[in-house]
């Protein structure tokens, strides 16, 4: 067959690449000849060292690999290649038909198995599908790293019991498809608690869908759930699909639950039990299948004894719960947020700080946080900015009463006395209390400087 009939239809980017190893010449020649003239990229080697030598300096998509050779045999040389790269294709070339020879082979991971002599235009087919079959296993499973990128939650940091149980409970949960709530005081990390379950779920491949219900009025959270047809209300220029539809076959997110309406309360109910709706201003029924996780930083039984939500929405809804604690009852957590933080904003902030003096750290554990972990992520990013490489300081700090600005005139003269005392003990040799202060030498000046501290006479 000449080559102007051959199949030239390109396979990727760039042209296949044949490796052919085969102590014969002639094998070597009519098949490098072959693959050349149909656009592949083509190399030979004699023997084994050779073919290793080959792989060093390139990569092969194929190897065409005679089992029978001197010195290391097709075999071991297929164990080799496939240990250096495991997408390699190998198709053993043989004169000798053995069925066991090529079980051992194909158990190995030969992609196929023919015997000499062969036909050139049967195999190029073969090589092309093997190419194919490798490029669809590949995109796969750079796919499904991607998808799992995607739904990967940021790292919950936490050393505490108490967030121990937490991500207990997150492990307990997720495998099923039951409602959660997840209560908790406003900045605790209830969202991140939610992206914790969807992430560990079987939904986890499909999206999570979060509403802000405290942040819209009923008629756009009606929208926002639902969806609208055109003309479903003035300015409804267009179909818009809702939050709800999105979340088929994932996870829909309620934010502050508490918060939403009588009339809300009735028509999500509905959709909760059914699984079913209709947009604003459509007559078609919408099915979606979702998993519901719901927050909110307001005690839902007493918001059900005051008539402010409905009894039987939050049965629905409180299938399984989760407690967040408040980050003053976990402050074992507090050191690990803080260095997370500054890693977090070290590369947007574009300063090389890269820690947090002591007196400052004990100042960050001894507040009580009352906004809770956002508060401190809002402290530690302030800090940052008003800061001075390579640590943090008491300064840098937001103050926000008298009460807080004693407490700091405290931690900076129990601060001024250590330094002070290890300074004395080591006779003023920077250098050994730089160590044992656990800071640099630039740093202990600057702080010597500041609490105007003199070797005594």
């Amino acid at each position: 067959m000449s080559s102007s009939s051959k199949n030239n239809s390109p396979i990727s980017s760039r042209p296949i690449r044949i490796l052919v190893v085969d102590d014969e010449p002639s094998v070597r020649e009519s098949l490098g000849k072959w693959f050349l003239e149909s656009g592949f990229q083509v190399g030979t080697a004699k023997n084994a060292r050779e073919a290793l030598e080959m792989f060093e300096k390139n990569t092969w998509d194929v190897v065409l690999l005679d089992i029978r050779m001197p010195g290391m045999d097709g075999l071991e040389l297929q164990a080799k290649i496939q240990k250096k790269d495991p997408d390699t294709i190998i198709v053993i070339i043989t004169a000798y038909a053995s069925v066991d020879t090529a079980i051992r082979a194909l158990k190995q991971g030969a992609f196929d198995y023919i015997t000499k002599p062969f036909d050139l235009q049967n195999l190029e087919h073969l090589i092309r599908n093997a190419v194919e079959q490798r490029r669809l296993k590949v995109e796969n499973r750079q796919l499904k790293k991607k998808i799992g990128e995607l739904v990967k939650t940021e790292e919950i940091i936490a050393s505490s019991p108490a967030m121990a149980r937490v991500l207990e409970l997150v492990n307990t949960v997720a495998p099923t498809d039951s409602s959660v709530l997840i209560c908790g005081e406003s900045g605790t990390g209830k969202e991140l608690i939610a992206r914790a379950i969807h992430a560990r779920s079987p939904r986890r491949n499909m999206p999570m869908i979060t509403v802000n219900c405290a942040a819209l009025p009923e008629t756009l959270l009606e929208s926002e759930l639902f969806g609208h047809e055109r003309g479903a209300f003035t300015g409804a220029h267009c179909r818009r699909i809702g939050k709800i539809e999105l979340a088929d076959g994932g996870t829909l997110f309620l934010d502050e639950i508490a918060d939403i309406s009588p009339k809300a309360q009735i028509d999500l109910l509905r959709v909760i039990e059914t699984k079913q709706f209709t947009r604003l201003g459509g007559n078609q029924t919408i099915h979606s299948d979702f998993r519901l996780i719901c927050a909110t930083n307001k005690n839902l039984e007493e918001e059900v004894e005051k008539g402010n939500f409905r009894e039987d929405l939050f049965y629905r809804i409180n299938v399984f719960t989760i407690e967040v604690p408040p980050l003053r009852e976990r402050k074992e957590d507090i050191p690990l947020l803080v260095h997370h933080f500054i890693n977090k904003y070290r590369a947007t902030i574009r300063k090389e700080i890269t820690g947090i003096d002591e007196a400052a750290m004990a100042y960050l554990c001894s507040y009580h946080w009352p906004g809770n972990v956002r508060e401190l992520e809002n402290a530690i990013e302030r800090a940052m900015v008003v800061g001075k490489p390579p640590r943090i300081v008491l300064e840098d700090l937001p103050v926000r009463s008298a009460k807080e600005r004693k407490k700091i005139i405290a931690l900076r003269e129990v601060e001024k006395n250590h330094i002070l005392d290890v300074l004395n003990q080591t006779g003023w040799n920077i250098t050994r209390a730089a160590e044992l202060l656990e800071i640099d030498r630039v740093t202990l000046y600057n702080k010597i400087k500041r609490y105007g501290l003199k070797k005594r006479a």
